[in-house]
């Protein structure tokens, strides 16, 4: 058990849910053993989840995939229920089906901070402990079982030719349909078509018992097709193996496209001083809590984590998915950093933790984004003046302070209130850089979190 004296102050904290009230107590004695892991809530059904997580706001959501009222997917819809109403939440669920179905569904909106784990692998080492940390600040977690399921042709008894069986097996490793279309050299229409005659083909043969089969290269599919115009496919929400699959799919490393975008950049001020003073283990906990904070405030407004350095933050609007207001949505995501760090620096200060102060830089223009590496690891990248810049404008701004570039002023639609700084040249530049810091938004910020719904909070 976890020590009942210990700081928990800076724990992340874990909603528990599963109608198996024997699975439930056997999780949550491996979580309470961990002094940085805090259960605040219980659930036994879709109603009881989303009541309770949306009640303590948790870190992370720990929960079974079918629970009453119908024992359907009830853990997958109360699971995205909870991080409509507090985007970032971190996600795990627990499974007995190995059927990618079930990940298709949980992942289909991008995989940050989610996790998929099969009971049955969760005696083995230290797999949920390590879940629940990594989806806290936006990683993702997959059982090897699920990567395993999604990457290999499904068995069916059906008598497929071996062309049939290539295309099958090209599906279900998650190949796009341009990609298919390269590798067998024709056009994405012929290879659409292909796909849909193949699955008439299984559709037939539905009666000798493979409807699971047909329904799982169905989502499959369609997942595929989904993502490609967003530039994504499935093996991007694979954690291991990224390398070997994207040489398989034809992607070279390295390739690169120009988007237009808002990087933002945070930074933590006095952090060193702050590092000289403090216990190492309370300052992780606390960066931890800062991480996740950040990690919430990013996602909720569409943005994309790039890395957490240190006490460092790097995010973007605007890729690897293309949005319009990918400005307006970066000044909305630094507001939301600056009100959650204050939150949390509330609540440190009655423990007698040092306060975290923010300084965050904004700047808009063109990167060249790509996958950058090795075989042994890749990491997508964004590489531009932007990006320097956007470093240089964040050390400009002081603990609270947001100072943004002139051309995301211009790219701007919000009504915020800002004064113009005096220009000066920073490292890498030539010329005098011209620089606003932000007063406030001159009205109650949207949230666009909602936005795919054509709401505004």
């Amino acid at each position: 058990m976890s020590d009942p004296g210990a700081d928990t102050t800076s724990a992340i904290t874990v909603f528990l849910a599963d109608d198996n009230v024997l699975v439930r107590e056997g999780v949550r004695a491996l979580i309470d053993r961990q002094s940085d892991l805090r259960i605040v809530g219980v659930a036994a059904d879709y109603d009881e989840t989303v009541a309770g997580a949306t009640a303590t706001a948790p870190n992370v959501l720990v929960t079974d995939i079918r629970m009453p009222p119908s024992f359907n997917r009830e853990g997958i819809d109360a699971a995205k229920e909870v991080r409509k109403r507090h985007p970032g939440t971190g996600i795990v669920i627990l499974s007995q089906y190995d059927d990618p179905e079930y990940a298709v569904a949980l992942l289909a909106e991008g995989s940050a901070g989610y996790g998929y784990l099969l009971k049955d692998n969760l005696a083995q080492g230290n797999q949920l402990i390590e879940a629940i940390r990594m989806v806290a600040t936006g990683g993702t977690a997959l059982d090897p079982s699920i990567v395993k399921s999604l990457v290999r042709p499904v068995a069916s008894n059906s008598e497929l030719s071996a062309t049939e069986e290539s295309l099958l097996a090209f599906v279900a490793e998650g190949k796009p349909i341009k990609a298919i279309a390269a590798a067998r050299r024709t056009t994405p229409e012929a290879i659409d078509a292909q796909v849909q005659d193949l699955f008439r083909k299984l559709a037939a043969e539905v009666s000798a018992g493979h409807q699971g089969a047909l329904d799982r290269l169905r989502n499959l599919h369609r997942a595929i097709v989904d993502r490609e115009e967003q530039g994504e496919t499935l093996s991007r929400l694979l954690p291991g193996g990224i390398a070997e699959k994207l040489r398989r799919e034809g992607r070279r490393i390295g390739e690169t496209e120009r988007l237009n975008v808002t990087v933002i950049m945070s930074d933590i001020r006095s952090y060193s001083s702050i590092a000289e003073h403090a216990d190492p283990s309370q300052l992780a906990g606390q960066l931890n809590t800062h991480r996740a904070a950040m990690n919430r405030a990013i996602i909720g407004e569409g943005g994309t984590v790039m890395q957490f350095v240190g006490d460092a933050v790097m995010a973007v609007f605007g890729a690897p998915v293309p949005s319009d207001d990918h400005a307006d949505r970066s000044v909305v995501a630094a507001a939301s950093m600056h009100a959650l760090q204050n939150e949390i620096n509330v609540t440190w200060a009655n423990e007698g933790l040092p306060a975290f102060g923010l300084g965050i830089g904004l700047s808009t223009g063109e990167v060249a984004a790509a996958l950058l590496g090795s075989e042994e690891r890749l990491e997508y990248t964004l590489v531009g003046d932007t990006v320097n810049l956007t470093q240089r404008l964040q050390q400009l701004a002081s603990a609270g302070e947001t100072v943004i570039s002139e051309p995301t002023k211009n790219a701007l639609s919000l009504d915020i209130d800002i004064i113009e700084l005096d220009a000066q040249l920073v490292k890498g530049r030539d010329t005098p850089v011209v620089s606003f810091k932000i007063l406030a938004l001159a009205r109650e910020e949207p949230s666009f979190s909602s936005a795919n719904e054509g709401e505004i909070s």
